[in-house]
């Protein structure tokens, strides 16, 4: 980060500085240098920038790539509403490219160092169902964190179990009955081995508890409605400023769309379709129309796959860029949605849903949201009860620094889609039934 203050500073000393009208005396320099100092970091901040050895090499450098562009093209606003008229574009376009080459050197040597420090972890999985397969599949595409030497079964003996925890330097915890994970979970924290735990739904809610005292005995409130009276005014006032700004920028986008889907086949541009959102309430969301024209009128209300022959072309174009979503800023600003939130589903896959997880109905305590936690942590084929698991954390979580961080990386999901679990090798995915089973235990 220094050497990109560094890189801003020469910019402005060398180019800027002699063409503002009232030039800044030493201090006033400094402090516009520790401003972009300041952006840069809370850009990566919010990107996930920083987690080294977290994320991949090229999520990594997807993360700071796009910080660095967003923060000098706030940059250049600043400086330019200083000089008081538009300033020489060039000069940021030079530090640009260099910050991306000082970005791309960064990331591949400190990727190797960090690994040559932290090599990955030998670790056992605990498993007590089939479930953990697709949860093995998805860390064996991470061999430089993690290294999973044995799977053992929890019908083992527990003193098997125990010897063998002890052997490795972690150990995945993945369906199992709630009171023999606790009692592992205890042992592992007795005998400083770390837990990966693949947590439950309840796991979920008692996260995001209150801790109070009722005298000298510590309590977990759980409050269970969603969103507070302040928390639902603060996050109702970003919404109406959000989209009235985003429908002004996403105007043009929005013509184009309209012209191009008119043109391919004469049929409606937008698409209506009854969709659930707080509290269950149907409403109408918006869409740019992506597939023909009475599309469902023979299969009936199913998912779109990614390969869907209903899809248009320029449909097809459209939801690879999330361009037909964007109508519905307009389902935001009448108060049926929220910016971010849980993604709203159709009534019949929900009670269709809920025939195999009765707590689908839990993500219904918040509005339906344009962009939400699965779809920026998730890809497109990631199945629903996790789905769900990542709404229910951002409900128990939520916070406005969230909503920020959440809009911020929709931004790169757009422009740097996630592969799928197919395209991944994580397709061994089974039955949503059994996973209904984990809570049951």
């Amino acid at each position: 980060m220094g050497l990109l203050a560094f890189g801003f500073a020469f910019i402005w000393y060398n180019y800027y500085v002699e063409e503002l009208i009232l030039p800044y005396y030493k201090r006033g320099n400094w402090v516009l240098i520790a401003i972009y100092a300041i952006l840069v970091w809370l850009f990566i901040k919010a990107y996930g920038g920083f987690k080294l050895g977290y994320l991949k090499k090229t999520d990594m450098l997807y993360s700071q790539l796009i910080s660095i562009v967003s923060v000098n093209f706030v940059a250049y606003f600043i400086i330019s509403l200083i000089g008081r008229h538009f300033m020489l574009v060039p000069p940021m376009v030079l530090l640009t490219c260099a910050d991306i080459a000082v970005i791309s050197v960064w990331t591949l040597l400190m990727g190797k160092l960090y690994f040559m420090i932290y090599p990955p972890r030998k670790l056992m999985i605990l498993y007590g169902s089939h479930q953990a397969a697709s949860l093995v599949l998805k860390m064996s595409q991470r061999v430089d964190k993690y290294m999973i030497c044995e799977s053992v079964s929890i019908t083992e003996s527990p003193e098997k179990i125990r010897e063998l925890i002890l052997k490795y330097e972690g150990v995945i915890i993945c369906d199992i009955p709630a009171e023999e994970r606790n009692d592992y979970l205890k042992f592992c924290y007795n005998n400083s081995v770390r837990a990966y735990i693949a947590p439950k739904i309840s796991d979920i809610i008692v996260r995001g508890a209150d801790d109070i005292r009722l005298f000298d005995t510590p309590l977990l409130l759980c409050r269970n409605y969603g969103l507070d009276f302040e928390q639902r005014l603060f996050k109702r006032t970003f919404d109406i400023v959000f989209s009235l700004f985003a429908l002004v920028v996403a105007s043009p986008f929005m013509i184009f769309s309209a012209i191009a889907i008119k043109l391919y086949d004469g049929g409606p541009v937008l698409y209506k379709q009854k969709r659930l959102t707080l509290d269950g309430k149907e409403f109408n969301v918006l869409k740019f129309r992506s597939m023909v024209v009475d599309a469902e009128k023979l299969s009936g209300p199913v998912l779109a796959s990614e390969d869907d022959p209903r899809i248009t072309p320029i449909g097809r174009f459209l939801r690879k860029v999330r361009l037909d979503e964007l109508p519905q800023l307009l389902n935001i600003l009448s108060g049926d949605m929220s910016v971010v939130g849980p993604r709203p589903e159709r009534p019949e896959l929900t009670e269709k849903y809920k025939e195999e997880m009765p707590e689908f109905g839990f993500r219904l305590k918040v509005k339906a949201g344009l962009t939400g936690y699965a779809q920026v942590t998730g890809v497109y084929d990631t199945v629903p009860y996790d789905k769900l698991k990542m709404d229910l954390m951002y409900i128990e979580n939520y916070s406005f620094r969230m909503d920020l961080q959440i809009v911020l990386m929709t931004i790169k999901t757009m422009l740097f889609p996630p592969k799928t679990n197919a395209e991944t090798g994580e397709g061994l995915i089974p039955s949503e039934s059994s996973k209904r089973k984990e809570d049951t235990k």
